[in-house]
């Protein structure tokens, strides 16, 4: 989305930020550890209420958790509406005032505590006046809406009808005129759940990102059995009228084929399908993956079937085909971690959006765009959801794939690339030049490395580059340890863990430097991808600032994140740290159940991350943890003696557990022994203590779809831009001399853009010593992290206003 578009102004937007931040500092005094007495009853006397509605989908209670907890902490009277507008129609015991403790433990459980339901009555005028004649009743006038469009068009319809229903229920003296004046008018917040991504105006919707981890870990398991046989599996996931988890799923899983509803597959398709699993066949390869939603459909508007496909193959290839429909196990289980945060941060923002509104504000939706919250208006978003609906019934795939958003069309175009079997001589970068380009893993493992390796390779090879692989790191590089990639060598890269290349956290030394620059040379290495850590960003520095001693470096590089710790300065997200706090996550959530039954318990959680708190924190924000004790916010024994008493303060209202997630190198005096020592002695026998240290099994596993496909999009991203800069610094004699700072950068998320920032510019921003950026936007979380606990702490709202019609000025999103 564009800031150039944006409905106010830069000044304006800074202007309304001032404000509130004013505002929040003349009512809430800054959070801190400095014994300060919070007045958190800012919006005291207002009331709301939330409801679910639609299908259900992982991340709905976390949402409700944090409207509920963050409109409680504000001085909110707080309403649950169960089983979404029927429930609102019913009234009684469907409507319930909400305590703190309603909303306890419920943030990894799947679907919705509160139940939803589609309502035909709603949409009858009758349904309308008795759902108005509840409201009123018990003086709502502000509604957060949790579902997909349809829900959020009738919340829409309810409130611009609003006026209209009150006079009649005064005049049919169903209500009371004193009670119809008190709710003149209603405003609504939405906030998408949806497993299908098919709502325009926000980048992921809550449960799309669970979805997927479903899809993928069944397809994983598919692939271990399909090689055993050699067989060919057509996998059917759920997407009527969105292709975005069949999509993303197959870039995710490496799947051969892929069918969804807004790129229909020629009339010819199955000849086109079955070539294409017969020329992999004789590539070599053991099995084929076709994956297909359930609303796909050909050029002519004709339904195509898993069984439809599977009849294809066995009758002209004679395969061993089988059919897995994935069904409703996608809506299930446990949320993954971004829904959860996903949830947090959204309901948080919405009690702040729906408390701000005035009877002339428009309905709008907390939507996030790249990692920043956003609040767009409610009709333009649904006018452009169904604008693709139209452009569909047209056959205008187009259309329709555009009116989808740049995130959807680069996954498009980024699959089509990935999926094909051969080189082709026109379209590409590459321009009749024959590059020489290569990648290096460097540091700790993490998920989504190979990943971009994959990407990486088949992008150069689609381009016409050669492409090679650097083994061990820097080691490897100065021993010569070279290999060169075919297309087939990097097949079902995507789906492991860990370093194919093998990768270790050593730096370019004085004397490694003269090998390493050696054997560029006699590679002819003219283009050079790095994807790692801090090592990784550390060591492209220091190729940059010895270009003049060694004109072997004079070439372009790129870095890629990729870390579980996410310490690189120059983005706010690093491949691999998403895989790693769903591990911690879940045995978070094993942790909380072990303690079921059990009594008075308090775990202390230790995490790595070195010196940066961010798993720490964000772990602890996704999993319901009590607190996080991190490096960047230095804590005493006197904090964790006042944590004693919250401990003891909470049990004695009933909490049977209280749970601590602390970062590895947090204090080295206050270590994690330590802190159950001291919270032992303080304790004074009312609870015991253990300890978890997860220690290397946050840097295993299978790597997530949102690491897998964020790998895979940047380095698609990074050989594109490496390529550009390759042409650019070419001299007459075809040798490549680049010296610019602008030809050693690092690709990362900056706010609501994908970014190339060269990474001399980032060593101003970069604590060494420590291995840190200077700033890090996480640290933002910390005070949600304490209100949604019950700690004394502030919040303000961080969300932009903007237009739906809005586009990112960089098209690569990581979604």
């Amino acid at each position: 989305m564009s800031e150039d578009s944006s409905m106010i102004s830069p000044e304006e937007l800074d202007f309304i930020r001032q404000r509130a931040l004013r505002r929040f500092d003349s009512i809430v005094p800054t959070a801190g550890r400095e014994g300060n007495e919070i007045a958190s009853d800012i919006f005291k006397g207002r009331t709301l209420a939330i409801y679910t509605s639609g299908g259900d989908s992982q991340g709905m209670n976390s949402a409700v958790r944090s409207i509920t907890r963050m409109a409680i902490y504000c001085g909110c009277k707080v309403y649950l509406i169960y089983e979404g507008y029927e429930g609102m129609i019913e009234g009684g015991d469907f409507i319930k005032e909400a305590t703190w403790n309603t909303v306890s433990d419920i943030i990894q459980q799947g679907g919705t505590i509160i139940g939803s339901a589609r309502s035909s009555e709603f949409r009858t005028r009758e349904g309308r006046l008795k759902a108005a004649t509840n409201l009123i009743n018990r003086g709502i006038g502000r509604l957060v809406c949790i579902g997909g469009d349809g829900s959020l068009t009738g919340a829409n319809t309810f409130r611009l009808e609003w006026t209209d229903l009150v006079q009649e229920l005064v005049r049919t003296e169903r209500v009371t005129a004193a009670l119809a004046k008190k709710i003149p008018y209603i405003q609504i917040v939405g906030l998408v759940g949806s497993i299908d991504n098919d709502f325009c105006g926000t980048d992921m919707t809550i449960g799309t990102d669970s979805a997927l981890q479903r899809i993928i870990s069944s397809i994983d398991a598919v692939v271990a059995t399909a090689q055993s046989h050699q067989r060919a599996f057509v996998i059917e996931v759920m997407g009527r009228h969105c292709g975005y988890l069949a999509l993303v799923a197959a870039l995710a899983s490496e799947a051969d084929f892929c069918f969804i509803p807004e790129w229909p597959a020629p009339e010819n398709w199955r000849d086109v399908l079955c070539d294409k699993l017969s020329q992999m066949r004789s590539e070599g390869q053991r099995l084929n993956i076709i994956i297909v939603a359930e609303g796909a459909i050909d050029r002519d508007g004709k339904p195509i079937t898993a069984e439809d496909v599977k009849t294809a193959v066995k009758n002209k290839l004679k395969y061993d085909t089988r059919v897995t429909i994935l069904g409703h196990v996608q809506r299930g289980g446990a949320p993954s971690a971004f829904d959860r945060l996903l949830g947090c941060r959204m309901g948080a923002e919405a009690v702040f959006a729906l408390m701000e509104m005035t009877e002339e504000s428009e309905p709008c939706v907390i939507s996030i765009d790249g990692n920043v919250m956003v609040r767009v208006p409610l009709l333009k978003c649904v006018e452009r959801t169904q604008m693709v609906q139209k452009a569909m019934a047209d056959k205008d795939w187009t259309t329709a794939v555009m009116l989808r958003g740049r995130s959807f069309q680069r996954n498009l175009e980024t699959y089509k690339l990935l999926t094909k079997m051969r080189t082709v001589e026109k379209d590409n970068l590459s321009e009749g030049h024959k590059f020489n380009v290569a990648v290096i893993n460097v540091g700790a493992p993490a998920g989504g490395m190979n990943a971009a390796v994959r990407s990486y390779v088949r992008m150069a090879l689609y381009h016409q580059c050669t492409v090679y692989g650097i083994e061990d790191s820097f080691e490897g590089l100065a021993n010569g340890l070279f290999k060169k990639f075919k297309w087939s060598d990097v097949t079902n890269w995507a789906m492991y863990g860990g370093s194919f290349l093998g990768t270790q956290k050593s730096l370019p030394t004085a004397e490694t430097m003269p090998k390493i620059a050696e054997e560029l040379k006699k590679h002819n290495i003219q283009a050079l991808l790095l994807v790692g850590g801090f090592e990784a960003y550390h060591s492209t520095i220091l190729l940059a600032e010895n270009r003049e001693k060694y004109p072997e470096f004079c070439i372009p590089m790129c870095v890629i994140p990729c870390t579980i710790s996410n310490n690189v300065p120059g983005t706010m997200v690093s491949l691999g740290s998403d895989t790693a706090i769903n591990e911690i996550c879940q045995m978070i959530d094993k942790i909380k159940q072990s303690a079921t039954g059990t009594k008075r318990r308090v775990f202390i959680v230790e995490t790595m991350g070195g010196y940066c708190g961010y798993l720490a924190t964000v772990s602890a924000l996704s999993s319901g943890a009590d607190n996080a004790y991190i490096f960047e916010e230095p804590f005493t024994v006197q904090d964790l003696s006042d944590d004693v008493d919250v401990i003891l303060s909470k049990m004695e209202v009933g909490a049977k557990r209280y749970l601590v997630v602390r970062n590895e190198w947090a204090d080295k005096n206050l270590t994690t022994d330590f802190v159950q020592n001291l919270f032992n002695s303080e304790g004074k026998k009312q609870f015991t203590t253990r300890v978890n240290v997860l220690g290397h099994v946050q840097q295993g596993g299978s790597p997530t779809p949102f690491d897998r496909n964020m790998g895979t999009k940047l380095a698609a991203r990074a050989l594109e831009f490496l390529l550009i800069q390759l042409k650019e610094n070419l001299t007459g004699d075809n040798k490549v001399i680049a010296k610019s700072p602008h030809t050693a950068t690092l690709l990362g998320l900056k706010g609501r853009k994908v970014v190339f920032t060269p990474v001399q510019d980032l060593k101003r921003e970069t604590d060494f010593e420590h291995r840190l950026p200077t700033e890090q936007w996480w640290l933002g979380l910390r005070p949600l992290l304490r209100v949604l606990a019950r700690h004394r702490s502030t919040v303000e709202s961080s969300a932009v206003l903007e237009s739906v019609e809005e586009e990112s000025a960089d098209d690569t999103h990581m979604f």
